[in-house]
């Protein structure tokens, strides 16, 4: 039995080896993509001075309003509890697009855009530098990362079968890593014994990011949590529909605010700001509730409590409310959003890493690198062994 998940082992992950080691990269690479970004620029994340009283939401939305091109309108702001933390005010377009604004001053900082770099690294770990999938057609980049990842699963578990050892010495050795007794040994260990290491989250990373990848899958992966969905990702018949229960991470609000309750259609703030002050009311009603809250996202009729802390990073409760008064109308509480929601949030909160802060978000990088160089040392000893096999027959 441990010949044959040998061979499979081997003959899976010599002709996918490398675009695994390309996902596990470029995965690794986008955990602190959010950080790194905050460091880079700052200036445009933080405001220089917290003097005086902040502006109110309406206003900075319509200072914002007032800047953009035809055909691009503002869809909300989102304010952080942290009073250092400029204002992100969401545009319509393009995706994802967003600006940030000194509320205390009024001066647009700058818009948040993915550096090409970055986008690079999203598009290698999506689509294999693929375009981004339309509908139309089979999507090859989306397609072969999904059938390198899910093919990734089964070279994981093949590995624990041959690995598994027969007694405690054995044990030992194969979890200890080796180095003063040459490179070849010291590769052995580290694609051994690093693969046992990182094995349960990138398990964990492959069995969450398959989601994105085919619609059956996902599919199947809700009804183990008792959600039935159609193959096309869409809840069967007869099941409520749920939200995500969360707002996007800081650089990724923007371009859209999906809950999975409701979808916000584009609101020119032009023609919806007013001298009632209405966003500014509802965010200071909220902020009074949800002291220690992430952020407050309103937009029109419509604000979202990102309520932060471990565990599911999308969490937060949903609030509609009148446009012109802004008295509530409808509540939508995270801890009543059916399973579903609950489930989109976590399996992106597991599969980036945030759901545990700091610790889980450097052991999904680590186990990522680990992951990207297993396929690489495992070259390097099949290499070897076929070069040493043909040195023998001479």
């Amino acid at each position: 039995m441990r010949e044959l998940f040998k061979k499979l082992h081997l003959w899976l992950s010599v002709p996918f080896g490398l675009i695994i080691t390309l996902i596990c990269f470029s995965g690794a690479i986008l955990v602190f993509e959010s950080d790194i970004m905050r460091v880079i620029h700052r200036n445009m994340y933080h405001v220089e001075k917290c003097e005086g009283t902040p502006l109110p939401a309406d206003r900075i939305a319509g200072i914002v309003a007032a800047t953009l091109p035809s055909g691009v309108q503002v869809k909300g702001v989102t304010i952080f509890t942290e009073p250092d933390l400029c204002y992100q005010v969401n545009l319509s377009q393009p995706r994802r697009a967003s600006v940030f604004v000194d509320q205390y001053s009024g001066e647009i900082k700058g818009r948040n855009e993915r550096t090409p770099f970055f986008d690079t690294m999203f598009r290698l770990h999506r689509w294999l530098l693929d375009s981004r999938p339309t509908g139309e057609g089979i999507a090859w980049g989306r397609t072969i990362v999904g059938i390198s990842t899910l093919l990734f699963v089964f070279i994981l578990v093949s590995g624990i079968v041959i690995w598994w050892p027969r007694t405690r010495k054995a044990l030992k050795n194969r979890l200890s890593i080796k180095t003063t007794l040459g490179w070849r040994r010291f590769w052995y260990d580290l694609h051994v014994a690093g693969g046992m290491y990182a094995l349960v989250v990138l398990l964990a990373l492959a069995l969450t990011g398959l989601t994105w990848s085919f619609s059956w899958y996902r599919a199947g992966f809700y009804k183990v949590f008792g959600v039935e969905m159609a193959e096309n990702g869409q809840k069967s018949q007869g099941v409520n529909a749920g939200g995500n229960g969360g707002k996007k991470g800081r650089g990724e609000a923007g371009g859209r605010m999906e809950h999975g309750i409701h979808r916000q259609e584009n609101v020119d703030v032009r023609e919806s700001v007013n001298q009632t002050a209405v966003w500014e009311n509802v965010y200071r009603r909220l902020v009074r509730q949800y002291p220690s809250c992430e952020s407050i996202t309103v937009s029109d009729g419509e604000a979202s409590v990102a309520l932060g802390g471990y565990g599911n990073r999308r969490a937060s409760d949903l609030y509609r409310f009148d446009k012109d008064s802004g008295r509530l109308t409808e509540i939508k509480l995270y801890k009543d959003t059916d399973t579903s929601g609950k489930i989109r949030g976590w399996i992106y909160s597991v599969h980036v890493g945030s759901w545990g802060g700091w610790a889980t978000r450097i052991l999904t990088f680590l186990a990522s690198l680990l992951g990207a160089s297993l396929p690489l040392t495992g070259y390097y000893l099949w290499i070897k062994r076929l070069y040493g096999k043909k040195r023998s027959r001479r």
